[in-house]
């Protein structure tokens, strides 16, 4: 049998070798650094983002164990609950809804001593309110009160600045409370006043030694310093009448008001209208107006209050306090001043 011989193959054509060429070495170019880079390809390097410029926070104020920190209370909340919590704790959440805390640090200061002593003056037994608890978290009762989630959310962008700013206040009066004779006083305090404070005989019909009037600085600085209140005669004796039904409001509006008086801090001490007597702090609460140092007027179609201040205006004024820090004055030298008689001291 004749075999036949196999033909030699002939070289590729030059295009298709090129081509070839080209392939390997692109193969080899992606290949290459997997060959020598054993495992996974690291991700590529980011460029770090801009760190943002913070305000300087003062280091972290509260005391592993102070005096506060050792006092415990039982603390009754909206919901009915009793909540155990410390002191310190307690303060900084009634500081931190009490008072802004863009004030003066001396002025948180003072607030954060008022809080501490009313606090303890209210836990002592003849002064209990709740029974069960020590204070609750009404501030139409005892004192105003945020949680630190509640206090940040309405902090917002400065809740890191202050909070810090609010801890270094109870950490830098631990302890300290407003003494009387040897005793915690009924350290009451109120927003702002129109230049003086009032005594508590005039406000409550109760004297107390150490809340008596005295000047206090603020001024036109205090948002919402001068209110003015307008009502209609039909609004403003339906008001009247459902506290005093006896009140006679019959013809021209201006004829309903009579006599005014002022007690020496200028609050109305007493205010006549359709021919019932009442004091300005009853008046205030009637009317709903900030605070019972006011003037009024009525004609046909209206009945306008002018009022200045705001609160009860008994103890320490927070904005008196906040302009007091301003010109200099220590949160002890703020206490003594509001205060009459009493001494800023630790407790033995």
């Amino acid at each position: 049998m004749v075999r036949l011989k196999e033909r030699p193959r002939a070289a590729a054509p030059w295009p298709r070798r090129a081509m070839a060429v080209g392939v390997a070495l692109l193969l080899l170019l992606f290949l290459l650094p997997l060959l020598l880079l054993p495992g996974e390809v690291p991700p590529a390097e980011t460029t770090p983002l801009p760190t943002a410029t913070l305000p300087v926070v003062p280091p972290a104020a509260t005391p592993v164990a102070g005096w506060d920190n050792g006092q415990s209370l039982k603390l009754l909340l909206p919901s009915g609950e009793v909540e155990e919590i410390t002191l310190d704790e307690y303060l900084w959440r009634v500081v931190a809804a009490e008072m802004p805390a863009s004030f003066h640090p001396e002025a948180l200061k003072a607030q954060t001593v008022a809080a501490r002593t009313y606090c303890l003056y209210q836990r002592s037994g003849a002064q209990s309110k709740h029974p069960g608890a020590d204070v609750c978290a009404d501030f139409t009762c005892c004192q105003a009160y945020l949680t630190r989630e509640q206090a940040a959310a309405g902090w917002g962008a400065e809740a890191e600045w202050y909070s810090e700013k609010v801890a270094r206040a109870v950490a830098d009066t631990d302890g300290l409370l407003c003494l009387y004779g040897g005793q915690p006083i009924d350290a009451v305090f109120f927003s702002s006043a129109a230049g003086k404070t009032s005594d508590a005989v005039e406000v409550w019909g109760t004297d107390v030694p150490y809340l008596v009037s005295v000047d206090s600085p603020e001024g036109t600085e205090v948002p919402g310093w001068q209110t003015m209140v307008t009502f209609t005669p039909s609004e403003f004796s339906a008001r009247l009448l459902a506290q005093y039904p006896e009140a006679d409001l019959s013809g021209d509006p201006t004829g309903w008001f009579g006599g005014l008086t002022n007690d020496p801090s200028g609050a109305v001490a007493v205010i006549t209208v359709g021919g019932v007597e009442m004091t300005g702090t009853k008046a205030r609460s009637v009317f709903g107006l900030r605070s019972a140092h006011f003037t009024a007027a009525a004609t046909v179609e209206s009945v306008t209050f002018w009022v200045t201040g705001y609160g009860h205006g008994v103890g320490m004024s927070q904005y008196g306090a906040n302009a007091m820090a301003g010109e200099g004055k220590s949160f002890q030298e703020i206490l003594e001043w509001y205060y009459t008689g009493a001494q800023v001291s630790g407790m033995k």
